[in-house]
């Protein structure tokens, strides 16, 4: 199968790959085989959207079950026993500007000495005449673990998650249905878009207006649930903190 390896450490998984078929090519690949941790993953797939990934957790900064090591990994995907998942994006639309996201979309305060103001609109419905917080964004189901945790300290299974940062209105995080759609308008900014991990910026100012929803685009990723396994991520949490013990 001719692939493209990605990620930051790639030398160290590069010689394992011959072994199970998978050959380097510098054309148009049939696998994306991205080697590193979520951001990886997530880079992957913004410079290769659509293509197949096969995401591997770097054993430098994460150490694997013995379920995941890599070897056991790529000898069940040449056997065709990893799953693949198609979860949809997310996109943002402002103006002529568009981007996608696997994970999540936020609107960020652009000057962190002033908080972010800000309508917001459910399916046309006004949900909230005036916001004042950092940021205000859209999650995945796969990102529910990420940032939109980190605000909410929930996650969820099922639809979108819409999450306020340090708002100082009493409004509820919210799950909303996969067709939803949220607009977002800026009451005083500026405020800057942020998808997922991707360099690309986009500056809102007063009375722009955002609109977040679920994108038709899919991404294809083997073996998601090993790369986000529990056991996996208990033992690199026990590497940060050596002082932490498995529960009996």
């Amino acid at each position: 199968m001719k692939i493209r390896l990605t990620g930051k450490n790639i030398e160290d998984i590069r010689p394992l790959l011959p072994q199970y078929g998978l050959e380097e090519t510098d054309g148009p690949p049939e696998l994306i085989v991205c080697y590193g941790g979520d951001g990886s993953l997530l880079g992957a797939e913004r410079s290769f959207p659509g293509i197949p990934k096969l995401p591997l957790r770097d054993t430098g900064s994460a150490r694997l079950c013995d379920d995941h090591s890599h070897a056991r990994q790529l000898q069940n995907f040449v056997d065709g026993k990893t799953v693949i998942n198609r979860p949809r994006k997310l996109e943002v639309l402002v103006g002529s500007f568009r981007q996608t996201a696997l994970n999540d979309i936020y609107i960020h305060n652009s000057d962190h000495a002033s908080a972010l103001r800000y309508q917001v609109w459910l399916d046309d419905q006004l949900y909230a005449e005036e916001i004042a917080g950092d940021a205000v964004g859209l999650s995945t189901v796969h990102g529910s673990s990420a940032y939109y945790r980190s605000i909410t300290h929930s996650v969820f299974r099922v639809g979108l998650g819409l999450a306020f940062s340090n708002s100082m209105e009493l409004v509820n995080h919210m799950v909303i249905s996969e067709d939803s759609e949220v607009r977002i308008k800026i009451i005083r900014g500026p405020g800057v878009i942020i998808a997922d991990n991707a360099p690309e910026r986009i500056i809102m100012q007063e009375n722009d207006e955002a609109l977040l929803r679920q994108s038709e685009e899919q991404a294809a990723i083997y073996g998601l649930e090993n790369f986000m396994c529990p056991k996996c991520r208990f033992l690199r949490h026990l590497k940060q903190y050596p002082f932490v013990r498995m529960a009996r």
